[in-house]
């Protein structure tokens, strides 16, 4: 056991396991058949150049409101009506998801199974955005023992039923576990429900993946 007691790593997936569209950019106009810099919003990368973002740092709009916004203004750039985050990232980011999994996540994720630590994904969206057959394709996620995905569940972090949730099908209790989210006021809701926590950094996943692993004493 780890010195501090944990005994599993818990991730949100998008930003933290995998990579975010903001950073996509260039491989997502490529697929849509865009001029270079047509997708010119930047997130936590560029703030300035996302008012949307800003809007939904200050809680004014919901994670799942900026993504529908982005997703029927990209479907209008190719000339179609994209009704779901889905059609974006199917069409932005092709056949392969293993090619967009962060290369620190998988090594995270390795060194926590092989330590014989648990692994669990909490996420608010993952087969909402990304569609069911998405996380089928990934070898990635074959040792997690859950992944509780609020397109099913309805109960969005941060909630807290969300953190005792995925603690309940762990079988641990909510100290045990480390929570990895890129969204603030997720962590904030974990750090209120016992959870210990790290706030994932999505322009120095490496540093994040670090803090989180210290944890573990890895």
């Amino acid at each position: 056991m780890s010195a501090l007691g944990v005994k599993a790593l818990v991730l949100d997936f998008g930003g933290v396991v995998s990579k975010t569209l903001f950073e996509t950019h260039a491989l997502s106009e490529q697929a849509l058949g865009l001029p270079p810099g047509s997708l010119a919003w930047r997130g936590p990368f560029d703030p300035s150049t996302d008012p949307l973002w800003q809007k939904m740092q200050r809680d004014e709009i919901s994670e799942r409101d900026y993504w529908h916004t982005r997703t029927r203004e990209v479907g209008k750039l190719v000339g179609e009506d994209w009704a779901d985050m889905q059609t974006f990232v199917k069409r932005a980011r092709g056949a392969d998801p293993d090619a967009v999994i962060r290369p620190e996540a998988r090594r995270a994720i390795g060194q926590v199974h092989v330590a014989g630590y648990k692994l669990a994904v909490l996420s608010n969206e993952l087969d909402l955005f990304y569609g069911a057959e998405f996380r089928k394709k990934l070898p990635l996620l074959k040792p997690f023992a859950t992944i509780v995905d609020a397109t099913y569940t309805g109960i969005l972090k941060p909630d807290p039923r969300a953190y005792r949730q995925v603690a309940d099908e762990l079988g641990l209790p909510l100290e045990a576990c480390v929570f990895v989210d890129d969204q603030l006021r997720n962590v904030a809701g974990a750090r209120r429900a016992g959870m210990k926590t790290v706030h994932f950094d999505v322009t120095n996943p490496a540093k994040s993946y670090d803090e989180a692993l210290a944890y573990f004493g890895l």
